[in-house]
């Protein structure tokens, strides 16, 4: 059904050519109050945006003039309905009527335009009321109307009884202690109301009571009290579990349900007080490569606890094993992102208020790079990629901390003091071939996460800086490290074991070139054999005997335990040993 026209609303006028080209343009009498024209604008924004004219040239060939509608009076109706999440463009465009006899122009009157966008997310009245527009007129919005990328925030929506006594103080001080720039100098309601924290309910539109301001789920969730999160958001507990071995079951258990930046706080020290680290010297200088990077870890917990969904009554389980950090949070990925795409997919929030919240505090980036910043952190630090399982319902993270490459760390530290930077695609390649050696180019593709037409540049890139090598043409070309590059990553040429001849190294030919590759199934069958000795076959035992790097090695024993073929031991990563099963 439609809506029934305001009190004092002059009827909307749609514009059939506008239409016919897929916008939206609606032409409004004279007679509209700004709060009647607000509703037309969030109507709009709430279906694809558009322009409202007020005013201007009349069917009857007349002009009517809106010159006594002020742009400030229209921002002001929309900043109070929108609860300042609508920002629109409005100016008068003058008509001027040419004199006879070649006199001066004389002023017909004023248009009033409102450029309106497109809302990010459903748009709500403070009654609650969300209208849309169907191309003549002001409708409720149903989930035909509403488009896909509209869906609603739930952490603007005001739960009925929350009330500014839910909000703690103390949280506030903190918040305000993150805050940056003019906004930790406003006084604390200002400072809430510039974040969206606040909504105004109840009352007139633009009244001098002005309805009752109340926090929102964001509010609630970032400066709640012990009994409003209880009582509003017990989903927003977090549960952190250590345990001393591969074992499900766990040594120690704490169940945080504390406002997001206190659970963030409290999270981060529990896993740096079970965090130790490695040193690597890279000439003068001493680089700490911990297990679990803090700026890493902190930035997969701030994208938990900012991306899930707070409408399942699920919790955040954050999981520390010797060999890896695992971060559960409930809610699939939003919006098509798929663990083969995170990195190239445009950003998309399921809580678009908060997360601007979040990046007006300088806590999360805005431009969504804080996956490429935990790529390219583990890379730098010689560590395996950060691994994405996604369910219907759910997403989980794991940090893996097989070791590291201590060699890759020194290459790329000695890269960063010549003044060469490395781009994160440029880390990945390498990385990659560091691990197994030889790749082409649809597999370096897929593993940069970008289509296959897309490398080639890339690669020749590298190429001209001496990082690679290529054999073969085509579709069949592989790719390896440089001989300097592998010089300087300590890989050198594959030599036969060290160990007791398990294996025998296949013959190569005179003409192929240098390298381990996990490709083929001789590694495979290396490690079991090495598997059957009586102590069992190590990381370190299948690097020495295969040439492989410490990420290499640890994916092909992952890959035999995970098919069952192997058996693991061991609780730290160095008293870890695989046998055969």
């Amino acid at each position: 059904m439609t809506v029934p026209p305001f009190p004092g609303a002059a009827p909307a006028r749609p514009d059939p050519a506008a239409a016919a080209q897929g916008q939206h343009t609606v032409h409004l009498g004279v007679e509209v109050t700004p709060d009647d024209l607000a509703r037309h604008a969030l109507a709009l924004a709430n279906t694809r945006g558009g322009l409202i004219v007020v005013g201007g040239p009349t069917p009857d060939g007349r002009y009517a003039d809106a010159s006594g509608l002020h742009p400030l009076q229209v921002t002001h109706a929309i900043f109070a309905l929108s609860g300042g999440r609508l920002t629109v463009n409005v100016h008068h465009q003058a008509k001027e009527t040419q004199a006879p006899e070649g006199g001066d122009p004389t002023l017909a009157g004023q248009a009033l335009l409102v450029h309106v966008p497109q809302a990010h997310y459903l748009l709500a009245a403070p009654d609650g009321s969300v209208l849309g527009w169907d191309g003549s007129r002001t409708v409720p919005v149903t989930p035909a109307h509403a488009p896909p990328q509209a869906d609603a925030d739930y952490t603007a929506s005001v739960p009925p009884t929350a009330s500014i006594a839910d909000l703690d103080p103390v949280e506030v001080a903190r918040l305000r202690g993150v805050a940056r720039g003019d906004l930790s100098q406003l006084p604390d309601l200002d400072l809430l109301r510039e974040l969206g924290l606040l909504a105004r309910t109840g009352g007139e539109l633009g009244g001098a009571a002005g309805g009752e301001e109340r926090p929102t789920i964001a509010a609630l969730l970032l400066l709640g009290t012990p009994r409003a999160l209880k009582v509003h958001l017990p989903q927003a507990e977090v549960c952190y579990y250590h345990h001393t071995s591969a074992d499900p079951d766990f040594s120690f258990r704490e169940d945080m349900l504390r406002p997001l930046l206190a659970t963030l706080t409290r999270t981060a020290e529990l896993v740096q007080a079970r965090n130790a680290f490695t040193p690597v010297q890279v000439g003068l200088f001493r680089i700490e490569v911990w297990d679990y990077d803090e700026a890493v870890y902190r930035e997969a917990l701030l994208n938990a606890l900012t991306h899930r969904d707070y409408q399942l009554r699920d919790v955040v389980h954050v999981h520390q094993y010797p060999d890896r950090l695992e971060i559960g949070s409930p809610g699939g990925f939003p919006g098509g992102i798929t663990p083969e795409n995170i990195l190239r997919h445009q950003p998309k929030r399921r809580n678009p208020l908060l997360a601007e919240v979040l990046a007006k505090l300088g806590l999360v980036e805005r431009a969504g790079v804080g996956v490429d910043k935990m790529y390219q952190l583990m890379l730098r630090h010689g560590k395996e990629l950060p691994e994405y399982t996604a369910y219907p319902d759910a997403v989980t993270l794991a940090l893996h901390n097989p070791g590291f490459d201590a060699d890759f760390v020194r290459f790329v530290a000695r890269k960063q003091e010549q003044m060469q930077t490395l781009s994160l695609d440029m880390l990945m390649v390498l990385s990659r071939l560091g691990r197994e050696g030889v790749a082409s180019r649809l597999e370096l593709s897929r593993a940069l996460q970008l289509p296959e037409d897309r490398t080639p540049r890339l690669l020749q890139m590298m190429q001209e800086r001496g990082l690679l090598t290529v054999a073969g043409r085509g579709r069949e070309r592989e790719y390896r490290l440089s001989d300097e590059v592998r010089t300087a990553m300590g890989r050198g040429r594959v030599t036969s074991p060290a160990v007791p001849s398990v294996v025998p190294a296949p013959a190569q030919s005179p003409l192929a070139e240098p390298g381990p590759t996990v490709r083929t199934p001789r590694w495979h069958d290396l490690t079991l054999q090495l598997a059957e000795q009586p102590g069992g076959v190590s990381n370190a035992l299948l690097r020495q005997a295969s040439g492989l790097g410490t990420q290499g090695a640890w994916r092909v024993l992952r890959q035999l335990t995970l098919t069952g073929r192997l058996r693991r031991e061991g609780r730290s990563p160095r008293q870890i040993r695989y046998y055969r099963t």
